[in-house]
């Protein structure tokens, strides 16, 4: 235990280290997002910040862990891997289509279910009973890796947001797997740990004010890796096989829903971005980047808390759990907003009584 430990914070260090090389890299090739009408910056910030990430876990997992994964498997989701982060190093450095992002992704997720068997082949359904999903298998599992990938990448608008919201997942996942499955599902915690460690040592560079970007290569390989690994990691937990990893996700996924089904009712395409997520909303509430992030911090907290009692609780405990912390969150979101305004519409009925009473003086 206490030399993995000492690997991890190797891995946390290397990811620190390297981020500011990366930079350095993502300037000379012009890897930067430029400030625009959707987008929060006001000046070029470089991207390409995945790329440390994606390094820093690489050499934990082929050079300080070499010894304990199967090799087979580690070599066929390391191929998936650099297709993603090809993908999203190209999209840096030349904004490509949506479509083509997402051909890119099937592609990687059409090779962790081919290559390295990783796949969804059970699903546990609460108070109906466990079914194996047979040739379902392969749509649901394709789905559920394009579908967490773009949601990781749709909540990656603020600076240090889509990092720490995925280090409380993925810390989650990692506890989870650890304690709760059999020793077989030990070294999928391990590898979910070492993502952690990356992402840790990476924070301090993206957490606000940032001086680099995750950018899609770090968005997309992150999302990529909590779909893959939560299918590795926690395919075998009773009843919760498909609720866990949904709940500890809670604040992306419904993110990600909310974009989808807006932009549908308004007719909108599905792929076009806006600025109308969870993160943009508090910002027009009058919270700063600082405390929008650490609020949806706060709330991926909840999820993933919620998340550590499902094996411990009953069939009828996890329903209500469910249902309790969707109306808790629901609570604590019109709660802010409620507030938030109430304090706006004061303070300008204020500003315009000052305004008023300077113009009668005059």
């Amino acid at each position: 235990m206490f030399a993995i430990i000492v690997k991890l914070i190797s891995t946390m260090i290397l990811a620190a280290v390297v981020t500011p090389f990366v930079r350095k890299i993502a300037i000379v090739l012009g890897a930067e997002d430029q400030p625009n009408q959707r987008r929060i910056n006001k000046e070029p910030m470089p991207t390409l910040g995945g790329l440390g990430i994606f390094v820093a876990f690489t050499f934990a997992t082929f050079i300080l862990l070499r010894n304990q994964f199967p090799t087979h498997e580690l070599i066929a989701v390391f191929c998936a891997e650099c297709i993603i982060v090809l993908v999203g190093i190209i999209d840096d450095i030349r904004e490509i289509s949506p479509w083509k992002k997402l051909i890119g992704i099937v592609l990687a997720s059409l090779v962790i279910y081919f290559l390295a068997g990783i796949r969804m082949s059970n699903l546990t359904i609460p108070f109906v009973g466990n079914f194996n999903l047979g040739w379902w298998q392969f749509p649901i599992t394709i789905l559920w890796i394009v579908a967490i990938t773009n949601a990781v990448n749709l909540i990656d608008g603020l600076d240090g947001l889509a990092t720490g919201v995925s280090i409380i997942g993925l810390f989650t996942m990692g506890v989870i797997g650890f304690f709760f499955l059999n020793v077989a599902n030990a070294y999928p915690s391990i590898l979910i740990f070492c993502l952690v460690a990356a992402l840790i040592g990476f924070l301090p560079h993206n957490f606000y004010p940032a001086s680099i970007y995750l950018g899609d290569t770090g968005s997309l390989f992150i999302g990529f890796m909590i779909a893959v690994l939560s299918l590795k990691g926690l395919k075998n937990v009773t009843f919760v096989s498909l609720i866990i990893p949904i709940v500890i996700l809670g604040i992306p996924i419904i993110d990600t829903a909310y974009a989808i089904i807006r932009r549908s009712w308004n007719k909108e395409p599905i792929m076009r971005p806006d600025k109308r997520h969870l993160h943009h909303q508090l910002l027009r509430l009058g919270f700063t980047q600082r405390q929008t992030v650490l609020i949806i911090y706060g709330l991926a907290l909840i999820f993933s808390f919620v998340s550590l009692l499902y094996p411990l609780s009953s069939r009828a405990g996890n329903v209500l759990l469910t249902i309790a912390i969707l109306v808790g969150v629901e609570l604590l979101l019109e709660a802010i907003g409620i507030t938030k305004l109430r304090l706006l519409k004061v303070a300008q009925k204020l500003s315009g009584r000052i305004n008023d009473h300077h113009l009668n003086d005059e």
